[in-house]
């Protein structure tokens, strides 16, 4: 594999680019980051993966936001990225690995292979809680269900939860892409949460189906995002609009969530590699100049 290897792919239309730490020879730097996820003048990206080494699982993944800030954990990103240590050889063929996060250690299993390559990849997310201390938000109360956030003269009944990374799922009759955009920098960059937080907004189906739309933290408005889906899921079957199977449509695709009796997360989606290349020596000098 030579120097400044990448490889670009999408889970449901959320992309990321993967490089490995071993392998790159700058600095990966909030400003590196900032230009490689950007479309103009990188390649485009909603995130990059960065695979390290890990004293306590298989593999060490850091993952950071297009605006250079680092992420605990994401669904779509770390399928993306057993894909790849599957596809790449990294785990020597086999389908079920652990991968260390910043939000918790992760379990993945190769479910669909298709020429030789990963397809369908089923992640264990780890626990939902509902403790405001852990996810954090700034509440004084055992749980935030339902709590009423008071922004430009309208009311949002925040329902708030951590799957190893702060959400905010609200409940609406309609989905309106238009309010998403409007309400979702402002929820996420609300002085009650101290870490900022992932909008959701989320229109119930039916008992087994759910439709959302997202305003990712450090990224903005995305098709799809696994860990929002884990936490939109969580929700729905607390508040018990849904069952303990759920099948998340987002504009990129759906995804499948199964939450068990202690509120245990697993999520399984597909995943599709886009391109592979070289980081041009070009690019890779302006990282190093700085």
């Amino acid at each position: 594999m030579e120097q400044n290897f990448f490889v670009k792919s999408h889970g449901l239309g959320n992309e990321y680019v993967v490089l490995d730490e071993d392998n790159i020879t700058f600095p990966l730097s909030q400003e590196a980051i900032k230009t490689i996820c950007n479309v103009h003048f990188g390649i485009g990206s909603d995130g990059i993966l960065l695979k390290t080494d890990s004293k306590v699982a298989d593999f060490g993944l850091r993952i950071f936001n297009p605006d250079g800030s680092e992420a605990e954990k994401s669904g779509n990103g770390l399928r993306i990225f057993c894909k790849y240590l599957y596809d790449y050889g990294f785990t020597n063929g086999k389908t079920e690995f652990t991968v260390e996060t910043k939000g918790g250690i992760v379990r993945a299993k190769i479910e669909k292979i298709e020429n030789g390559r990963a397809k369908v990849i089923t992640i264990d997310m780890g626990k939902a809680t509902f403790n405001p201390k852990e996810i954090p938000v700034n509440v004084d109360a055992d749980e935030v269900i339902d709590y009423p956030l008071e922004l430009d003269g309208k009311t949002f009944l925040m329902n708030c939860v951590s799957v190893g990374n702060p959400h905010c799922v609200i409940v609406v009759d309609e989905l309106d892409e238009e309010t998403v955009k409007t309400y979702g920098p402002k929820i996420e960059n609300h002085p009650i949460f101290p870490n900022r937080t992932n909008v959701q907004f989320v229109k119930p189906i039916d008992k087994s189906t759910v439709e959302i739309r997202i305003w990712e933290r450090g990224a903005g408005y995305t098709l799809a995002s696994g860990s929002s889906s884990s936490a939109v899921a969580s929700v729905m079957v607390k508040k018990g609009i849904t069952d303990k199977n759920v099948k998340v449509l987002m504009p990129g695709g759906q995804l499948n969530i199964e939450i068990d009796d202690e509120f245990n997360i697993r999520m399984t989606g597909e995943v599709e590699e886009i391109c592979s290349g070289i980081l041009s020596p070009e690019l890779v000098n302006k990282f190093k100049e700085v």
